[in-house]
């Protein structure tokens, strides 16, 4: 199994229109500099992992209001364990999200061909130009694999959003117009978070501040 080391009780935020809990796992193979969850990307082994069982029985208490789980990271797809968990929880009854960065298509069509997932959000960090996309990601990426991972969710079938982060020391608003182009809106939700300084992975972005609210409101728009 996963090794997991948070887990939120319940969530309204994280899952459009469902009530669900979340599970963190441990490792990411990104080094956004903007990371707010940097403990699990960096030093998961420092964390306490939680028994998968525990989960299950903390689950099972909760099981009359929760309508799912959310799995998130760190990036998910790097643990071999898992398909395993997701079946475990899929046959208890249990309606999944998976959060991922799209760098392990081979996984990524694995679940949905095992019709493991209800749920996807992809986290897409940029317009897809190598140079943007590895200063996002902070180091190199395949960008075949995003494009795989994207394809892949644009015909599953299920229900998926792709997201971008926009911090204004890395994205412009050619930036958004040229990531919502990319997509298929009328297959794909499309949703962009602002930038929040309050803990990063790189620490010079505590400094630094997300766009202003009339003008996030306005580049949301643009994706709309």
């Amino acid at each position: 199994m996963p090794l997991i080391k948070g887990f939120l009780e319940t969530s309204f935020i994280d899952w459009p229109g469902k009530l669900c809990a979340i599970l963190f796992v441990g490792g990411c193979n990104f080094r956004c500099p903007f990371c707010h969850n940097h403990p699990l990307v960096l030093a998961p082994e420092g964390m306490e992992t939680i028994a998968f069982e525990e989960i299950m029985s903390r689950l099972a208490a909760r099981r009359n209001w929760l309508a799912g789980i959310c799995i998130s990271g760190g990036e998910p797809t790097l643990s071999p364990g898992l398909p395993k968990m997701i079946a475990r929880l899929k046959a208890e009854g249990w309606a999944i999200k998976l959060d991922t960065n799209g760098t392990r298509p081979e996984v990524l069509a694995q679940l949905l061909g095992d019709h493991l997932l209800d749920m996807v959000a992809m986290d897409v960090k940029a317009p897809l130009v190598q140079e943007k996309y590895d200063r996002c990601a902070g180091g190199p990426v395949d960008l075949g694999a995003i494009r795989k991972s994207i394809g892949l969710l644009r015909h599953s079938g299920i229900p998926h959003e792709f997201r971008m982060t926009i911090a204004p020391s890395l994205h412009t608003e050619e930036d958004v117009v040229a990531w919502a182009h990319q997509f298929d809106r009328s297959r794909s939700r499309l949703t962009l978070q602002n930038f929040n300084p309050k803990t990063t992975l790189d620490a010079r972005y505590e400094n630094e501040q997300g766009f202003a609210p009339e003008i996030f409101s306005r580049l949301s728009g643009l994706v709309a």
